[in-house]
């Protein structure tokens, strides 16, 4: 037996999934943040603003796809944990080395 919510297809025996229009919307969220990233090239905005909004922006797109297109909602939460450890690594990282060539190899 199947039934529809809005969000959520429910089988029997089955995990719920969301349906594809609720996949159309994520799909539309994800071009939209895309659009603003793209957008920061044309509108002149201070290096460090210009750093961070990428940045927010960046963190969201990938807890955006890794929710619901690698369906970690749906997972147990030690995968969102693995995730959530590994972007903060990796921002980590990335900000260590942005500072090392922004501001030690000046001068």
């Amino acid at each position: 037996m199947t039934t529809t919510t809005e969000n959520v297809e429910t089988h029997e025996g089955g995990p719920d999934h969301p349906t594809d229009a609720k996949y159309i919307r994520v799909a539309i969220v994800l071009g939209i943040v895309t659009a603003l990233e793209v957008a920061t090239y044309f509108v002149h905005i201070p290096g460090a603003l210009l750093i961070t909004l990428l940045m927010v922006m960046m963190v969201f797109k990938f807890f955006y796809v890794a929710a619901w297109f690698m369906h970690l909602r749906f997972d147990s939460p030690l995968f969102t944990k693995f995730f959530v450890t590994g972007l903060v690594l990796a921002t980590l990282v990335y900000g260590v080395l942005l500072t090392v060539f922004e501001f030690w190899t000046k001068g």
